[in-house]
């Protein structure tokens, strides 16, 4: 190693992080300068991708936790050849390719979408899961290491004993992360919110602990060649880093360690910004001048990478002759073509919980698609994921021939292992709990929905009918939450996320289907505990009937003059299919419809949407077994929606029912005094 041209190098990445920050007038240098050392040797010497296939299945991954220090990492994949020194000039402006907080861009090296601490690590697990998974069914063809950056703040995060204890309990040896530890958070020294021992912890989870001096490149390297040769665990290299490395102040004192650089130019943190660029080797009047030596070493490295890449591209094709079979499988996976599965042939029971028809399809999908991962939060056996496990193995410590993870008792640290599983690319991946729960999940679900990840989540126990365990178990808001992701339009101008409350056993069914076809965006699956009647089917094929569920919203029962449309989703469905019965019996004639996604219905065109829920000349009534704002946009300014305003109470559920006016006479009461009879 020439610690010279080296160390030029790291100079370089903190001259062209801080010259960033500085244009902007925004941003975050100090981390990005401490943390350069590490991401300079890791590119120039170890990290192996292919200049030239940027979305290679093999290639190593580097998942970035602080997003914050993205200058850091645009400014290595600059020297690269992912950006140009021009692009880095237009750093958090409008249309950037660099922002503020990376955004997933494999094809500019960027492998995940990073910002709020602790997420980024724990993605990294995931993907780090599904490269064992891979690697279990096709060798070492398509074994790669997954490398993770992680800060103070990251580690401070909660998820990241949940990311720790699985990726410690799996044996995860193919997972190296680095921890910049510089001491220093945004408003304080790290000393002054906590004293844990962090390679204590993580030695107590199972990990490899190596601790180094963070900005010396000879120590890095020896880390990560011995974290290269673990074969049992995962490893942290314990970076002791220093905040703002190279800074001083106008009179050339130094200003390195100070929490004061952490969020803000250097020129407003008390360090002078001219002064830092001399200090650190560079022309204060041109920073971005990439100097000949850096490039030649990044040139080089480029140049040994494609001489790498050949030999792995000859020994994966002999590996495809040998193995066509295989061969067409991964290729599959690769390039998510799904097999062909006959949803309609899945048997469900009659008039059953829309958890137990998810069952019954997640039993087929164990049989039928060889690359997806189920994962539950110690619920497995209530939200019903244990269909899909009773067709494959749990993952165990360095045993990955199975296909589900028992992520215990940490609903955010598996959805956001579920992102990186997906990440990762040729896999599936679908998460369950209680739909109560998936406030926990939020955050990566939004992350999900940024990266535009079509991972499954599978939410039972979706109202007030979870009944004896009550109000802390019973979801009433959280419907009306997860459908304002409906509303909010991802990056590519799509409905952030597909959420679907299906109202029976076929309506589940076709609700699957979808999420399995919805390769765009996250799909949320919201599930009942409790057991619902199967809708009337008018042409006598009630799963024909139910592929109107793609269409947002359909008809389920008709009549020539309706006085009334009755809209509902999930299991209030088939209790105003027995509102209809009885009013129909006092001759009021009445529509009833079933609305699982309410966003997807709203994309239809006007046409349609009248045909179902007409705007004007006929009353809506809307019911729900949480918040009535969840269907006040379906019915309209003139409708009306029966729901609860309230939390719920523990009772056996159908005292709940009777209790909160979910009957078919209250409800018909309900409607009559609506509609003015």
């Amino acid at each position: 190693m020439n610690t010279d041209v080296i160390n030029k190098a790291a100079d370089t990445i903190r001259v062209l992080s801080a010259s960033m920050v500085e244009k902007a007038k925004s941003g975050h240098p100090g981390g990005a300068m401490g943390g350069a050392d590490f991401v300079n040797v890791l590119y120039s010497q170890f990290l192996v991708t292919d200049p030239d296939d940027p979305a290679w299945i093999a290639r190593d991954r580097f998942f970035l936790d602080p997003g914050h220090m993205s200058p850091m990492l645009y400014s290595v994949l600059a020297l690269t050849g992912k950006y140009t020194i021009e692009e880095l000039k237009q750093f958090r402006q409008w249309g950037s390719p660099c922002p503020g907080h990376p955004e997933v861009h494999v094809e500019r090296g960027v492998e995940n979408t990073s910002g709020p601490l602790g997420q980024g690590h724990t993605m990294a697990v995931g993907c780090a899961i599904a490269e064992r998974f891979l690697q279990a069914r096709f060798g070492d063809v398509v074994a790669h290491k997954t490398y993770a950056f992680i800060s103070d703040g990251g580690i401070q995060e909660e998820i990241s004993q949940g990311a720790g204890r699985i990726a410690g309990y799996l044996g995860l040896s193919n997972l190296i992360m680095f921890y910049d530890s510089n001491k220093v958070q945004l408003s304080t020294n790290v000393d002054a919110v906590d004293r844990e021992d962090v390679a204590m912890k993580y030695r107590a989870w199972g990990w490899n602990v190596l601790e180094i001096d963070g900005n010396d490149p000879v120590a890095i390297a020896d880390a990560l060649v011995k974290a290269q040769g673990e074969t049992k665990c995962p490893t942290i290299i314990i970076g002791n880093t220093v905040m703002g490395r190279g800074a001083v102040t106008a009179t050339g004192e130094n200003f390195e360690g100070k929490y004061s650089t952490h969020g803000q130019p250097l020129s407003k943190s008390g360090a002078d910004y001219v002064k830092t660029i001399e200090n650190l080797g560079a022309d204060a009047a041109n920073p971005w001048l990439v100097p000949a030596e850096v490039e030649k070493l990044y040139a080089e490295r480029n140049e040994e990478l494609r001489k790498i890449c050949a030999e792995r591209h000859a020994a994966e094709a002999e590996w495809a002759k040998a193995n066509p079979e295989l061969a067409r499988e991964l290729d599959d996976f690769i390039n998510g073509k799904l097999p062909q599965i006959d949803y309609s042939a899945i048997v469900q029971k009659a008039n059953c919980a829309t958890r137990t028809a998810s069952a019954a399809v997640l039993d087929m999908l164990a049989q039928k698609v060889k690359n997806m991962i189920v994962s539950s939060a110690d619920l497995a056996n209530s939200d019903k994921t244990d269909a899909f496990l009773k067709h494959t193995g749990a993952f165990v410590n360095g045993d990955f021939s199975g296909a589900f993870l028992h992520a215990g008792v940490s609903e955010l640290t598996m959805a956001a292992i579920m992102n990186g599983i997906v990440l990762h690319g040729g896999m599936i991946a679908a998460c369950g709990t209680f739909f109560v729960f998936s406030d926990y999940m939020k955050p990566a679900v939004r992350m999900a929905a940024l990266m535009e990840l079509p991972v499954k989540y599978i939410w039972t126990h979706d109202a007030f009918r979870v009944g004896e365990d009550g109000p802390t178990h019973e979801p009433v808001e959280q419907e009306a939450q997860i459908r304002l992701m409906e509303e909010l339009k991802n990056l590519s101008g799509e409905p952030s996320v597909l959420v679907l409350r299906p109202a029976d056993a076929m309506e589940t069914s076709v609700a699957w289907e979808m999420a399995m076809d919805n390769s765009k965006t996250p799909t949320a699956l919201i599930l009942s505990r409790q057991d619902v009647k199967d809708l009337p089917a008018a042409t006598g094929d009630r799963y024909q009937e139910a592929q109107g569920a793609r269409m947002g919203g359909y008809t389920v029962m008709d009549t020539p003059h309706p006085k009334v449309v009755l809209v509902a989703n999930g299991s209030e469905v088939s209790l105003l299919c027995e509102v209809a019965t009885l009013l129909e019996a006092g001759e009021i004639p009445c529509r009833v419809v079933s609305v699982p996604s309410i966003g997807l219905f709203e994309q239809q065109d006007k046409e349609y949407r009248e045909s179902v829920i007409p705007t004007a000349g006929i009353p809506v009534f809307g019911l729900t077994a949480g918040l009535p704002s969840t269907l006040r946009g379906v019915v309209g300014p003139h409708g009306k929606v029966f729901g609860l305003d309230h939390f719920g109470a523990s009772a056996p559920y159908p005292v709940l029912d009777e209790k909160f006016g979910f009957t078919a006479q209250n409800i018909v009461e309900e409607v009559l005094r609506f509609i003015g009879k």
